[in-house]
């Protein structure tokens, strides 16, 4: 009995003395309060009980850290976030997000970190970072750990690589660990990694075969790596004309764009309009204002910009139809010199009113970034929309033409005027639609520019030129054709600039079109018609 009470009483003593479980949280702000000690191995020890917490704040904590945003109290050791302010540092503090107002620079001491810190930090930054919902996350810190993979880093990228579910993360994963078997000793394992990376786009990749290729002992080996080479040599080539493809195609849809619809005012009334790019830029001063406006709402702003724009030009179109163009109807030179004159008009009012400086249309959120496809191919979100958006426009055009009151007279007054005047048709009011129809086109082409480039004062003039190229080359007032010719120039012009510079290509392929229009004077898509045929 006095044995059991003995041993009892032992452990109850036992008990007491021992250390009661700590939480995660208590783990995580026991470790903050290590990043205020001195020493840099006590410092690494909290980084890794930090990122191991499991603490949703620990990877904004650690980024933060390695940016030198950390500081602490000096006499009160709490860790908080600086930003600088002016008299001091504005701070936060990192376990309660309390902002404690502004403190002097004395009073906040930065966390100090050394280079053997700063890989402890990527490493584990990397780490956390691999499990993040954000695939652009999950890949940059495959890419960061690819650097210098130990066996901890490579069971977690193996553990990763067999849930992810995106094949570009996947690839980049079996590049690291390929990375990482081309420093073993086992000439099979190193060749069976180099297999691997045949062909891979990763930089890091490419730089560790060269190296193997210059300075491998083994031939067979050395051979292996200059196959890989060769292949991403290859690969590289190939993911560079599907940029300038790419590229060739968003230069080609603004051209389309800005062409369309001088391709229908052209086409349908022969008229030289030298103030359509006015027309452009008043469509892209239109997104500025909305935008201005609607600073709150700058996606929402680009959508309400469109229908804007398209009336705001379109009303400039009709006034300028009917107040000088009706007046100069076969009269072709009087005409041109009467729109040039309507051009410089446009241009100043616009300088009066906005000043001659550019303005910056912002970029809304669902437009910014970019598709990665693979390291050496990367398609910006902009132009793709641009793209799309190009296409959208070309097939409303086609519809409204093909299968609208409005288009079937258009189309009956470009083929034969005097028929169609003959059939009832008032063709004085077709011009005028058309002509706004086309201004219309023009303003929501400006829409489109402004997320491409600064709008300012000579934002049309920049297009005006390769306008009217692509409506002849093309074929007169057909819209197939200003497709065709908008995109396929666009193409030529961006395969020519990487041999013969941006000012010779664009000179090549004027001097193409000349040639062709010696050939055919109507261009691609020539129009059908007894007035075409005169």
């Amino acid at each position: 009995m006095i044995k059991r009470v003995f041993y009892l009483f032992a452990t109850l003593l036992l008990l007491a003395g021992a250390p009661l479980p700590v939480s995660a949280a208590d783990g995580f702000e026991q470790a903050i309060v290590q990043l205020t000690e001195r020493s840099f191995r006590t410092k690494e020890t909290a980084i890794v009980s930090i990122a191991e917490s499991g603490d949703e704040r620990a990877l904004p904590l650690l980024k933060r850290l390695l940016d030198g945003d950390v500081r602490y109290l000096r006499y009160a050791r709490t860790v908080v976030y600086a930003e600088k302010a002016e008299g001091g540092y504005r701070i936060t503090e990192v376990l309660t997000g309390e902002e404690l107002g502004i403190k002097d620079r004395r009073e906040a001491k930065r966390v100090v970190i050394n280079n053997a810190l700063r890989s402890v930090l990527r490493r584990q930054i990397a780490s956390l970072s691999l499990n993040s919902d954000a695939p652009a996350l999950r890949l940059a810190a495959v890419r960061e750990m690819s650097g210098g993979l130990d066996d901890e880093t490579a069971s977690a990228l193996e553990a990763r690589q067999q849930v992810e579910s995106n094949a570009t993360i996947r690839e980049a994963i079996d590049t690291a660990l390929a990375l990482r078997d081309l420093e073993s000793e086992d000439k099979a394992l190193r060749l069976a990694a180099i297999e691997r990376l045949h062909g891979s786009l990763e930089p890091v990749a490419t730089l560790r075969l060269h190296d193997l290729a210059e300075g491998e002992a083994s031939a067979e080996v050395k051979q292996a790596a200059q196959n890989a080479l060769k292949a991403i040599a290859f690969n590289r080539d190939l993911s560079g004309f599907g940029e300038t493809l790419f590229f060739g195609l968003s230069l080609g849809s603004v051209l389309v764009l800005a062409a369309i619809g001088l391709a229908i005012t052209f086409g349908v009334m022969g008229v030289i309009n030298m103030a359509h790019g006015e027309l452009i830029m008043l469509g892209a001063y239109t997104t500025y204002v909305v935008q201005q406006l609607m600073p709150n709402h700058i996606g929402l702003s680009i959508l309400v910009s469109i229908p804007a724009a398209f009336l705001i030009s379109a009303l400039a179109g009709i006034a300028i139809e009917r107040g000088v163009i009706r007046h100069l109807y076969g009269r072709p030179l009087e005409t041109l010199l009467a729109t040039f004159g309507i051009s410089l008009i446009l241009q100043q009012t616009v300088r009066t009113i906005f000043s001659p400086l550019n303005r910056s249309v912002a970029t809304p959120e669902f437009m910014s970034g970019a598709l990665e496809i693979n390291s050496a191919l990367t398609l910006t979100y902009n132009r793709l929309y641009v793209f799309a958006f190009c296409l959208l426009v070309f097939a409303a055009l086609l519809f409204i033409l093909k299968k609208t009151p409005l288009g079937l007279q258009v189309r009956a007054v470009s083929q034969n005027r005097a028929m169609a005047r003959a059939m009832g048709v008032r063709s004085e009011w077709v011009d005028a639609l058309t002509f706004g129809l086309g201004s219309g086109v023009a303003g929501v082409a400006g829409v489109a520019l402004s997320q491409l480039t600064n709008v300012g004062p000579n934002l049309g003039q920049a297009y005006i030129i390769d306008s009217f190229m692509v409506v002849v080359f093309g074929g007169v007032g057909n819209l197939w054709g200003t497709l065709v010719a908008g995109l396929s120039l666009g193409v030529a012009n961006k395969v020519l600039e990487p041999w013969s510079g941006a000012v010779l290509a664009k000179i090549l392929v004027l001097a193409f079109i000349i040639l062709f229009i010696q050939k055919r004077p109507r261009g691609l898509f020539p129009q059908k018609g007894r007035a075409a045929e005169g």
